[in-house]
């Protein structure tokens, strides 16, 4: 028998709760559809479901043959998708959700070489700092930064920034060099309101070891583009992502504090909401952004990094 189509009368079988379900989810007889099951059985000489009058139970065999058959079955129908995509041309609306600073700084160079390429497909592009949801919102793709974790949604790493500590040579004419998170102790903070931990700046040494800088909040701000112009403009020591502050530290308008401490470095990602039946113009998105950032991406290579 068809080891492919039985695999799927098998996954059927459990999804549906029996195999008369799975017959007709694939046009086939009951009896044909326990023939299939029963044929893998034989073959890999293990019981794989357990059978009453009422219902069907998996084993625990059956149970880790389901998952490893789910997971085959997916990626046979991402290979068939991808190759009849391959042969279309790209329609319609993609509709994307960035950070504000992300795609006002980032955002438009991708989205223009995407739409050069592309004709035949629209751009909606939504930015906000705060979370919407996907699927209620309506969004193909939202790119989203730091930690993250949410079995309904596909996650894909686009990028990785540096945080950076930094001041205005304006700032440091005034103050001096720190040389130590101890120099910092009264500095003037200029800090991210919508952070998720607005007031904590931890650094590390070579050594793992955590160093606080904890001063004072002179302003936060729930935009960083304008905590930048604040810090360029010597109100105070900015503590943020390179992609916001990198090209201003290259131009030598702002100057990295402390270089030999780091943060935890941040994680750009992609996320949409199922790894099935995905749209073209959304996956070939993605490889845009990939193309784009990547492993050496323009913010910290324009930070010196």
């Amino acid at each position: 028998m068809d080891r492919l189509t039985g695999m799927g009368v098998f996954v059927a079988a459990v999804e549906e709760g029996s195999l008369a379900a799975a017959a007709r989810r694939f046009g086939v007889s009951a009896a044909m559809a326990g023939k299939h099951v029963s044929a893998i059985e034989s073959e890999l000489n293990a019981r794989l479901l357990q059978r009453t009058t009422r219902r069907l139970s998996l084993t625990d065999t059956g149970q880790r043959y389901y998952e490893r058959c789910k997971r085959i079955l997916e990626a046979y129908d991402e290979a068939n998708r991808e190759a009849r995509d391959a042969q279309g041309t790209l329609r319609g609306t993609l509709r994307i959700a960035a950070p504000v600073t992300f795609g006002a700084m980032h955002l438009g160079e991708v989205v223009a070489r995407y739409l050069d390429d592309h004709p035949q497909v629209n751009v909606d592009v939504l930015l906000g700092d705060r979370y919407v949801d996907l699927i209620d919102a309506g969004v193909d793709l939202a790119i989203r930064i730091g930690r993250l974790s949410d079995a309904n949604l596909v996650i894909r790493p686009i990028a990785r920034c540096r945080m950076v500590l930094c001041a205005s040579p304006v700032y440091l004419k005034v103050n001096g060099m720190p040389r130590t998170v101890a120099d910092l102790a009264d500095a003037p903070r200029l800090a991210f309101s919508e952070a998720v931990s607005s007031g904590d700046w931890t650094l590390r040494d070579a050594k793992k070891r955590q160093h606080v800088i904890d001063g004072p909040c002179r302003m936060a701000a729930n935009n960083v583009q304008m905590l930048l112009a604040s810090a360029v403009a010597g109100a105070g020591i900015a503590f943020g992502p390179s992609f916001v502050f990198g090209p201003d530290l290259q131009r030598g308008e702002l100057i990295e504090l402390l270089p030999h401490l780091r943060a935890d470095d941040l994680t750009i990602q992609a996320v949409y909401p199922s790894a099935r039946r995905i749209a073209l113009k959304v996956r070939r998105f993605v490889d845009y952004l990939d193309q784009a950032f990547g492993d050496d991406p323009p913010w910290d290579r324009s930070a010196g990094a």
